[in-house]
C-alpha cells in the first residue's frame, strides 16, 4: 500500500505540506493549521482559490520485493479525484479523468528499487469549463448553478461528485485528491481482479443458486487450468469445478447449485423489520496449475428482488412495487447524500452511526442519490447487516450531459467498474440511471427550443440506455434497472425512454414538493404508486451552528443564515409554512427568538412530512379515482454535507432532528393514522406485519386546558390486515365534539393507538383539530426532568403542570439520541431513555439539557 503521508504542493510552489493518502488537498490544509475549518462561516467562498490552483502530490517509495521475481506489476489506484497526469520515475504512465473509476498501470517495465511517483492534479473547476468549451457543435445545459448556491459551472462535463460543485443544500468544494487506496500490486501467472456472487431462487426446481463470478488478469501467455472448490459450511455444500483461465483478461462464472433438501433450510436475507440478515461463510479456493493458490472468504446471502409493474383492477396505469423473496414489502426510509464535501472524514463510525440511525427510525431502505458518490464498501456492508435496502442511481443528476466517445468510454468503465465492484452485496435491489434527468427534458428545465429536442433525446437514450443499461442487464442479472427516477417505468419503456409526463401518478414513481400550500392538508399530495423523493426544510439545532459560526451570526435574517441556504427563498418558506399553524417568534431577546424560530421550523418539518408519509401509507391499499397503492415512502434527505437548513432530518454530526423522531413513528410497522374528509374524522390501521391482529383502538380527546381526558373510546376486536392499510374507524367531527362535552375545535385535540393482548402496541398519534396558533386553553406549563443513569444509559423523568406540544428535549452537543422527542405530552410524567453516542455523565446531561415545548415561544 502506499497510503500515508506524501509531499503535496500548489501550482507554483508557493504552499508545500504533508499530505494524507488517501486525502484531499483542503483537508490536508486544515490539517496542518493553515486554513480553517473549510465549513466554517463564509469559508466556502474564502478557499475557493484552493480548487482553482492545480496541485501536485508526489512521493518516494521502495520496493519492497525483488522487481525480477515478478512477470507483472501494477500501480493501482481505487479513487482519483479527479484529473491528473500519473508519473513514475517521471515517465508518464498514463491520465484520469473520472473520480469513479479504478485505474491500474503496468509498471512492470519501469519500476526501480527505489522509486518516485508523482500525480499532478488540474484544476476540476478549470477543466470542466475547458471541457464545455470544446463541445462545441451544442450546448448542454444547465452552464451554472443558481447564483443561490454560490457554485461552479459545468459540472456535468467532469466525472466528478457533481454536488461538490455546489448544490441547494451543499457548499462547493471541488476537491482534489487521492481519495481512496493506492497500491502496488506484482504476481506472476494470474491474479483475481473481482469476485462477485449473486443468488438466484429457480422456483421449478425449489432450489437455490448461487452465481460466482471471477474476473482474472492471465499473465501467462497460455492457458492455465486448475480447479476451484466453493465450499460454504452451514449449507453441508462443497463444489469443485475444473477451470481454464485464458490469457488476457477475462472471467470465469460457476453456478453452485444449492440442492433442494438444503435449500429449504435457507435462510433468506430480509430488511429490516420483515426478518433476519443471514449470511453464509463461504470460501472459494483457486488451486491452479503451476501450485499458485488463491483463497477467498467471503458472505453469500440469500434474497431475490422482483420490481413488479403490472396492471390493476380499477385502475388506469400499472404498479411499481417490489417483491423481496416473493413477499411485496412496502418502502420505508429516505434519500442518502454524501455525509461530508471531504470524503476522507467519512468514516466507518460515520456511517455506521447514520445507517443504524435510519434502521432505528423503523427504515427498510434507502436511495443513494445520483448526484452524489457511489458509496465506499463498508456503507453497503453496514446495510446487509443490518437490513436497509439500497435504490442505487447511477452518478448522473439534473442535468444533461455530454455523449462523445472519450466520455462515453470512460462511463463505460465507471459502470461496469461500479458493477462488479457492488453486485454482491443484498441490500441493493435496484440499479437507476439517473436522477430527475428525464423529468429535465420532459418538462423542459432548461428551455431547449423545440426543434432542438431530438438532439438531446438522442444523447438521453444514448448514455442511458444504449451504454449504462447494456452494460448494467450484462454483468448483473440479479436486479431490475429503471433508466431514471422519478419515471413512468414501462410506460417510460413505451415511449422511447422519454414519457411525457414522468411525474404521473398512474406509473412509476414521483417527486413532490410544494412549499406555499398548507402541509397539512393531504388532499394536496399525489396519491402516487412510490414516493421516492418529497421534503420540506428546516434549520439544525442551535448547537450544531454554534460550531461553525459567531455571535453576530446568531439571527434568522443574518447575512450567515441568508449564506447557508442554497435553496432560491428557503428561509422565507419556511417561516410562509410555520405561519400556517403556529405564532412566529416575537421575543425581543434576538438569541432567544432565533432559537425559538429554529425550533419552530424544526416542528414544522417534522409535521409536514409526518402527514406526507402518513398519506402515501395510508393509501396503500386502495384505489380512489384510479389512484393509489402506493408501495414507498422515501423522503427527502436523510442526512447533511454540512451545517446548514436543509431537508435532511440528521444533522451534519448525527444528531436527530425532531423530523427523525418523528419518522420513528410515522414508520412504525403498525400505526394508526387519522385524516379528515368533509367533516368526518376517518382512522386507519396500517401494518407491516406478516400477520393479521386484533387490536383495540383507544380514542383520547384531551381539552388543551387540562391533563384529564375530556372523554375516552375503547373500540374493541379492530382488524388490522397483515400489511396493508385498512379503515377502522369513522366519526363525525360534530358528533365526537358533542359526544366529548365542552370540547371545541379549538380547545381540544385528539390522541388515539393500538394495543394488543401480546403487548403488541402501535406508538401514540395524534390529530389536531384546529391550527395551534388558534389553540383555546393552551397553558404555559412548567416542564422539568430528573436524570439518572441505569447501565449504559441515562433515564430521563419529566414532568409537566399542563399539556404540553412539541416538547424537546435538546442536550446541546452531546452525541446521542433519546427514544422519543418532540412528542405531545398528555399526562403529568413521562419517562425518556437518552442512548450516548460517547461517554457522559448525569451532571453533563443535567446542564446541557434544554427543554422546550410550544408554550415556550413567545
Amino acid at each position: 500500500s502506499l497510503r500515508g503521508s506524501w509531499r503535496l504542493g500548489n501550482g507554483n510552489g508557493s504552499v508545500v505540506l504533508p499530505g494524507e493518502v488517501p486525502g484531499c488537498v483542503h483537508t490536508a490544509l486544515h490539517r496542518r493549521g493553515l486554513i480553517q475549518d473549510p465549513y466554517y462561516r463564509f469559508n466556502d467562498v474564502m478557499y475557493r482559490w484552493i480548487a482553482l490552483d492545480n496541485w501536485t502530490y508526489s512521493r518516494t517509495f521502495k520496493t519492497p520485493f525483488d522487481v525480477r521475481k515478478w512477470q507483472k506489476v501494477n500501480l493501482v489506484f481505487e479513487g482519483v479525484d479527479t484529473v491528473a497526469q500519473i508519473l513514475i520515475n517521471n515517465i508518464t504512465l498514463g491520465r484520469t479523468d473520472n473520480m469513479f473509476n479504478r485505474y491500474s498501470f503496468d509498471i512492470t517495465s519501469v519500476i526501480k528499487e527505489v522509486n518516485f511517483i508523482k500525480v499532478h492534479f488540474l484544476s476540476a473547476v478549470s477543466y470542466a469549463a475547458d471541457q464545455s468549451r470544446c463541445h462545441k457543435a451544442y450546448s448542454i445545459p444547465p452552464a451554472c448553478p443558481p447564483p443561490v448556491q454560490k457554485g461552479e459551472c459545468h459540472a456535468n462535463f467532469i466525472r466528478k461528485e457533481q454536488c461538490s460543485f455546489s448544490w441547494d443544500w451543499g457548499p462547493s468544494f471541488p476537491t482534489q485528491g487521492i481519495w481512496k487506496d493506492v497500491r502496488i500490486e506484482a504476481y506472476n501467472h494470474y491474479h483475481l481482479i473481482y469476485f462477485s456472487l449473486t443468488s438466484f431462487f429457480v422456483k421449478s426446481a425449489q432450489q437455490w443458486n448461487l452465481e460466482i463470478e471471477s474476473i482474472f488478469d492471465v499473465v501467462s501467455s497460455k492457458p492455465i487450468a486448475g480447479l476451484v472448490t466453493v465450499n460454504i459450511p452451514k449449507l453441508q455444500t462443497q463444489q469443485t469445478f475444473s477451470v481454464t483461465l485464458q490469457p488476457g483478461e477475462g472471467s470465469i462464472v460457476l453456478l453452485v447449485n444449492i440442492n433442494k433438501v438444503r435449500s429449504s433450510t435457507v435462510e433468506a436475507w430480509w430488511p429490516n423489520g420483515h426478518g433476519k440478515q443471514t449470511g453464509y461463510n463461504m470460501t472459494t479456493t483457486f488451486i491452479m496449475e503451476g501450485g499458485y493458490q488463491i483463497e477467498k472468504f467471503s458472505k453469500a446471502y440469500f434474497r431475490t428482488v422482483e420490481l413488479v409493474q403490472e396492471p390493476i383492477p380499477g385502475s388506469p396505469g400499472l404498479s411499481f412495487y417490489f417483491r423481496i423473496n416473493g413477499r411485496p414489502i412496502f418502502i420505508k426510509g429516505s434519500n442518502w447524500i454524501p455525509a461530508d464535501s471531504f470524503q476522507d472524514r467519512v468514516t466507518y463510525d460515520t456511517l455506521w452511526l447514520l445507517l443504524k440511525s435510519a434502521a432505528d427510525a423503523n427504515m427498510n431502505a434507502l436511495r443513494v442519490w445520483g448526484g452524489g458518490v457511489y458509496e465506499q464498501d463498508e456503507f453497503y456492508d453496514i446495510c446487509d447487516e443490518i437490513g436497509i435496502m439500497i435504490w442505487q442511481d447511477f452518478m448522473f443528476a439534473c442535468a444533461l450531459y455530454p455523449t462523445d466517445q472519450n466520455y462515453l468510454e470512460s462511463v463505460r468503465a465507471e459502470v461496469s467498474h461500479q458493477v462488479r465492484r457492488l453486485k454482491s452485496h443484498p441490500s441493493i435491489i435496484l440499479w437507476s440511471g439517473n436522477n430527475e434527468n428525464e423529468a429535465a427534458i420532459a418538462s423542459n428545465w432548461f428551455s431547449i427550443p423545440y426543434a432542438d429536442r431530438e438532439v438531446y433525446i438522442k444523447d438521453y437514450v444514448m448514455l442511458y440506455v444504449k451504454n449504462i443499461r447494456e452494460i448494467v442487464l450484462a454483468e448483473d442479472k440479479s436486479r431490475p434497472f429503471i433508466a431514471s427516477s422519478p419515471t413512468n417505468g414501462l410506460e417510460s419503456v413505451k415511449e422511447g425512454w422519454l414519457s411525457q409526463n414522468p411525474y404521473d401518478t398512474h406509473y412509476g414513481d414521483t417527486h413532490f414538493y410544494d412549499y406555499s400550500n398548507d402541509c397539512w392538508n393531504w388532499t394536496m399530495y399525489p396519491k402516487t404508486r412510490f414516493a421516492s423523493e418529497y421534503g420540506f426544510q428546516s434549520w439544525p439545532s442551535f448547537s450544531t451552528i454554534k460550531k461553525v459560526s459567531s455571535s453576530e451570526d446568531w439571527s434568522y435574517t443574518s447575512n450567515f443564515s441568508l449564506h447557508r441556504q442554497h435553496h432560491e427563498n428557503g428561509n422565507d418558506q419556511m417561516l410562509l409554512q410555520i405561519g400556517h399553524h403556529f405564532k412566529l417568534p416575537q421575543s425581543t431577546d434576538p438569541i432567544k427568538k432565533f432559537k425559538d424560530t429554529i425550533y419552530l421550523t424544526q416542528v414544522m418539518q417534522a409535521q409536514c412530512i409526518k402527514t406526507e408519509t402518513e398519506f402515501y401509507r395510508s393509501s396503500q391499499s386502495e384505489i380512489i379515482k384510479g389512484e393509489g397503492h402506493t408501495m414507498g415512502a422515501l423522503y427527502w434527505q436523510l442526512n447533511d454535507i454540512w451545517q446548514a437548513p436543509s431537508w435532511a432530518s440528521l444533522e451534519y454530526g448525527g444528531k436527530w432532528k425532531l423530523l427523525h423522531y418523528f419518522a420513528q413513528n410515522f414508520f412504525a410497522p403498525l400505526l394508526p393514522v387519522a385524516y379528515e374528509d368533509k367533516g368526518v374524522l376517518y382512522i386507519y390501521g396500517v401494518s407491516d406485519l406478516h400477520v393479521d391482529h386484533k387490536l383495540t383502538l383507544r380514542v383520547v380527546v384531551h381539552a388543551w386546558s387540562s391533563l384529564e381526558p375530556v372523554c375516552t373510546l375503547a373500540k374493541d376486536g379492530v382488524t388490522v390486515k397483515a400489511q396493508s392499510a385498512v379503515p377502522i374507524y369513522k366519526e363525525s367531527i360534530n358528533d365526537l365534539l358533542e359526544r366529548c362535552r365542552n370540547c371545541t375545535r379549538k380547545s381540544c385535540v385528539i390522541t388515539f393507538h393500538l394495543v394488543g393482548e401480546d403487548g403488541l402496541q402501535s406508538p401514540t398519534n395524534h390529530h389536531f383539530l384546529s391550527s395551534l396558533k388558534d389553540a383555546v386553553g393552551l397553558e404555559k406549563t412548567w416542564l422539568s426532568a430528573s436524570v439518572s443513569q441505569q447501565d449504559d444509559v441515562y433515564i430521563f423523568v419529566l414532568q409537566t403542570t399542563a399539556i404540553a406540544p412539541f416538547v424537546s428535549l435538546d442536550v446541546g452537543s452531546i452525541k446521542g439520541r433519546f427514544s422519543d422527542n418532540g412528542f405531545l405530552m398528555t399526562e403529568k410524567k413521562k419517562v425518556v431513555v437518552f442512548y450516548p453516542w460517547e461517554p457522559t455523565s448525569t451532571e453533563e446531561l443535567e446542564k446541557s439539557l434544554t427543554l422546550t415545548s410550544l408554550v415556550d415561544v413567545v
